[in-house]
């Protein structure tokens, strides 16, 4: 789990070391097969012609960025816990929110990336994520749907992710 502040990110020492790990085998046996694809592909023959050589060369650029995003992650990295108060929707916080038609959601307010279990997650960026984002149980926020409409929600739970 992670949550960002002041251009910190902070994550669980499972997140970190899963993120970490991920991080070694890409940029190094990762890198070591990718280029025996590539250059299997090659020896297949003409290169403008030649499929498997266009989708290793494709598959290793979105590798080569997932290290680089990966590298910018675990650089601005805090082990630890940012401490959010209980009942505050902050990031790291499972909120439940009530909508207006008396439909309940949770959610996992923080980062998509370092979600360890199926959760649904929120960013604080998203619309839903900044309308609700230091608010209290009991408090209301307002965001804007895609298709224009405001839509109002009320916090009805904050409790710290677990995992």
């Amino acid at each position: 789990m992670a949550t960002t502040s002041d251009n910190v990110t902070w994550l669980t020492q499972e997140a970190y070391d899963r993120l970490r790990n991920e991080l070694e085998y890409l940029s190094g046996p990762g890198r070591v097969e990718m280029a025996r694809r590539i250059e299997s592909a090659r020896d297949e023959g003409d290169l403008r012609e030649n499929g498997g050589y266009h989708a290793a060369k494709e598959e290793q650029g979105k590798q080569e960025a997932r290290i680089r995003q990966l590298q910018l992650l675990l650089e601005k990295a805090r082990v630890g816990k940012l401490a959010a108060p209980a009942g505050v929707a902050a990031p790291g916080m499972v909120v439940t929110v009530r909508f207006d038609d008396g439909d309940q959601m949770s959610f996992l307010l923080g980062s998509r990336e370092v979600a360890a279990s199926e959760i649904e997650v929120y960013s604080e960026q998203s619309p839903l994520g900044a309308a609700i984002n230091g608010r209290k149980i009991g408090e209301a926020a307002s965001y804007t749907l895609p298709n224009g409409r405001e839509m109002q929600v009320e916090i009805v739970g904050a409790k710290p992710y677990s995992g």
